[in-house]
């Protein structure tokens, strides 16, 4: 499939705002949430879901569901070994500085690492374990290995039940499912590791914005022509079917998410835990997902136009390899944390040098993926050149 730049470019910006977030920077607490009480992580999340749908749905439609298949496990597999590779960076080489140096902001991070080291290394490759930073490659992880699945559904017997059952994953996530289950399985199993060390992300609350990208991006698919474009030629709102007055709700939701969060803050309610709660990030509390939805509206909207008026190479470029930047930028952000410490143990001036140095990473990996991807892996794959046919005169008896 050609690739949608305007796609490349909200992943790649979606990757901007997670690094500035993650970096023990001054900025991080501002910049936090630019866009409302709606995280990076969420159109990450839901973006990547909208891609999968559409690539493997083209893959299912023109090699079959068996390849579709495969292809997800290959990815899943990739994606394994790069979370493999990082816990393997951070047990090591990160832990090694942090405990060198007595660092806080490493030895809290990795506190039940270097407690119960054995129990955490195999906890980990088993993607049970999952310290902060690291908890979001473990969901993706499971959420490909299910995708297959949902898919090949979705595409012979429609999506209805798919989505009535990931919204009742969702809802059922909202009163605990997955410390109740978790209490189950440590009962029978005695995992020994606690449900806080297992991550930050609600896995049963999280799979509906993966599912709900599947679906569209499944459906983008099946309603495109052969050359990747809409059949219809309508304004972006008219082709998802979006009346005037949600487009306007949705901007109205938008503009109060943002003016609310940079007068207010991060935390919509103050120091109200149990309001805050409504907006909960780990858990996809029901106005954060109100926020994301007006969210999407308006990026369904003007993205398409706005990607044609303005092109921004560098987000792009970021969004285009967005697997190995995430990862670049997990590396970054923890090598800061080793040896800078939080971003009050230190000047503007090393914040400076961290994003300058973290987002210059970024971009050498980012370059030198693409280059790999479309200079050296098709060459690999290109088939030998038979060998040249002997003269007729050659081997024939005089």
């Amino acid at each position: 499939m050609q690739r949608r730049r305007e796609l490349d470019a909200l992943r790649g910006l979606m990757l901007v705002m997670m690094t500035v977030t993650h970096l023990p920077v001054q900025l991080a607490e501002r910049l936090g949430q630019p866009f409302g009480f709606v995280s990076a992580a969420e159109g990450f999340v839901f973006l990547s879901a909208f891609m999968a749908g559409m690539v493997y749905t083209q893959r299912a439609a023109k090699d079959g569901i068996r390849a579709m298949h495969q292809a997800f496990m290959r990815r899943a597999l990739v994606i394994y070994a790069c979370q493999a590779a990082l816990l393997l960076f951070v047990f090591t080489i990160i832990a090694g500085i942090g405990v060198k140096i007595h660092q806080p902001a490493i030895t809290d991070l990795l506190s039940f690492f270097l407690h119960e080291p054995v129990r955490a290394l195999l906890g980990s490759l088993a993607l049970l374990y999952n310290p902060p930073l690291l908890d979001i490659l473990p969901l993706y992880v499971m959420l490909m290995l299910a995708s297959p699945f949902l898919l090949a559904w979705g595409l012979h017997r429609g999506w209805a039940g798919i989505m009535a059952g990931s919204v009742l994953l969702w809802l059922l996530a909202q009163f605990g499912l997955g410390e109740a289950l978790y209490e189950v399985t440590l009962a029978r199993t005695a995992l020994g590791i606690p449900y806080s060390e297992m991550g930050a992300f609600d896995s049963f609350a999280w799979q509906f914005l993966w599912v709900l990208g599947l679906w569209l991006g499944a459906e983008y698919t099946r309603s495109a022509a052969p050359g990747g474009r809409l059949e219809a030629t309508h304004h972006p709102a008219d082709m998802a079917g979006l009346p005037r007055w949600l487009l306007w709700t949705a901007i109205g939701i938008v503009v109060t998410g943002m003016l609310w969060r940079h007068i207010g803050g991060q935390a919509p309610f103050g120091a109200n835990v149990s309001l805050n709660m409504t907006f909960d990030k780990w858990q996809l509390a029901p106005l954060r997902l109100i926020g994301f939805f007006a969210m999407l509206v308006v990026v369904l909207r003007f993205a398409e136009p706005l990607g044609r008026l303005i092109r921004i190479p560098f987000l792009e470029t970021l969004g285009a390899a967005s697997l190995p930047v995430f990862c670049a930028h997990l590396v970054a952000v923890l090598l800061a944390l080793a040896l800078a410490g939080t971003a009050a143990q230190h000047s503007r001036w090393v914040d400076a040098l961290l994003l300058t140095g973290s987002f210059a990473l970024l971009y050498v990996v980012a370059r030198a993926f693409t280059h790999v991807e479309h200079k050296v892996v098709p060459r690999l794959r290109r088939p030998p050149r038979p060998p040249a046919e002997p003269p007729l005169s050659a081997g024939v008896p005089q």
